[in-house]
């Protein structure tokens, strides 16, 4: 018995121990196995460690030659070792990306394989069975990057026993200033408003980008990033700064959330400690992963509201936030790599992640195995969304991106104005 048919047994804290401790692989090399196709990833979810390894597994039996070995690494761990493995003689055959300035600037290193002409071969075919907005968003230059996985959008998750004991109304959160005034309440109450992530950094510029994106909407964004105009000195990004500084004033997160990591945030929204999370669409498997006891809230006592408006903002509340995932292939990769990415990514794989809650599916076809509310509430805002923005860190690449992460905690815990804020990261634009 393999370790990766070991793995689905162990139990969440157990598992993530495991994750955050070491590379945690999932198969071991067969000798009978002519071909060994290398997979890195991030996860932590045991049913969704389970969706893969049965997924790998079943490929395995179709194609006696190939042996899939996938390893996992907690977040902050693989953003860490990746640059290095991607140097080395042990660099995965693909990985997963958040897309963006980051996984332009991997292709742009000659690290990675260009995807387009197996992507486009016969008519088309495998590029054709996604969504197109989906391989676009992956696509720098006319040469696609990466394959595509799943989409999502950051949003606000609440507790509702929380919120009821309160007398907040998630309803009736329209705007920022309703937003403030929940928070206002919900200390009042002796909750604490929000668990925050200010240890890891990238939780929290949600925040800012979002703030950003109501305030300025998208030409004051896309002109910050292409370095135009007042580019992130630009008025309604600073008052963006400005109102996450308010925020911060309320003191809505939790004592000592500036060291706290994103596991452990999770697990205070799904310990019933705090009323909110501005969170990913799979919040609900990954709270109850990361949870004291590995059960988290009940599903039907989390609810879920978009990121409000800003009144007098040019950006609209249906304008949303959130990765567009794919897997990038490294240059030395196999063909049985892109073999397996196909596989991986087909209407029926991506149907059965959608079923268990797992992803929003790209693939043409596959939306129709969610069954979980909250993802398809998530899957629903996406198809109304009026312009999806990639995560901020990501979109502006790697030195960018860690100075919005830096300037979103220094602001919002009051250890620099939004004008600093915003003149940092003018200056890291600028330096590139």
């Amino acid at each position: 018995m393999t370790l990766e048919r070991r793995l689905a047994p162990l139990g969440a804290a157990r598992l993530s121990a495991l994750a955050a401790g070491m590379a945690l692989f999932v198969g071991a090399s067969q000798a009978s196995a002519e071909t060994v196709v290398k997979w890195l990833h991030l996860e932590t979810v045991p049913a969704h460690l389970k969706m893969w390894e049965d997924i790998a597994a079943k490929y395995e039996s179709e194609h006696s030659g190939v042996d899939i070995q996938l390893q996992f690494l907690e977040n902050e761990a693989f953003k860490a070792k990746l640059p290095t493995l991607l140097q080395s003689d042990d660099a995965p055959h693909f990985f997963y990306s958040w897309g963006g300035g980051v996984l332009k600037q991997q292709a742009e290193t000659g690290a990675l394989m260009d995807l387009t002409e197996a992507m486009q071969a016969d008519g088309g075919a495998w590029e054709k069975s996604y969504n197109p907005a989906a391989v676009k968003g992956l696509t720098f230059d006319g040469r696609i990057s990466a394959v595509p996985f799943k989409m999502g959008t950051i949003s606000f998750f609440y507790n509702k026993e929380l919120f009821q004991k309160a007398g907040v109304k998630a309803e009736d959160i329209k705007t920022w200033a309703d937003f403030l005034k929940a928070v206002e309440t919900l200390k009042g109450a002796g909750i604490t408003p929000i668990a925050g992530g200010g240890g890891d950094k990238w939780p929290l510029h949600f925040y800012l980008s979002y703030l950003v994106m109501r305030n300025g909407g998208q030409s004051v964004f896309e002109n910050a990033k292409n370095n135009e105009g007042e580019g992130f000195l630009d008025p309604a990004i600073i008052k963006a700064g400005e109102q996450l500084a308010e925020l911060g004033k309320l003191e809505p997160f939790q004592g000592g959330y500036l060291g706290a990591t994103w596991p452990q945030t999770l697990g205070l929204f799904g310990d019933g400690k705090a009323a909110m999370i501005l969170s990913f669409e799979h919040t609900e498997a990954t709270q109850r992963a990361n949870s004291g006891d590995g059960k988290g809230l009940a599903p039907e006592n989390i609810g879920r509201f978009p990121f409000p408006a800003v009144e007098g903002g040019a950006g609209a509340i249906s304008d949303t936030l959130g990765g567009l995932n794919g897997w990038a292939v490294t240059k030395n990769a196999p063909p049985e790599a892109l073999d397996f990415l196909r596989y991986l990514t087909n209407a029926e794989n991506e149907r059965l992640m959608a079923s268990i809650g797992m992803i929003v599916p790209v693939a043409l076809g596959a939306e129709d195995g969610i069954a979980n509310p909250l993802l398809r509430a998530a899957a629903d805002q996406l198809a109304a969304s009026t312009w999806h923005q990639n995560y901020f860190d990501q979109d502006l690449g790697p030195s960018v991106g860690r100075v919005v992460n830096d300037v979103s905690v220094e602001i919002v815990s009051g250890q620099m104005s939004a004008e600093e804020g915003a003149r940092m990261i003018q200056d890291a634009r600028e330096l590139e």
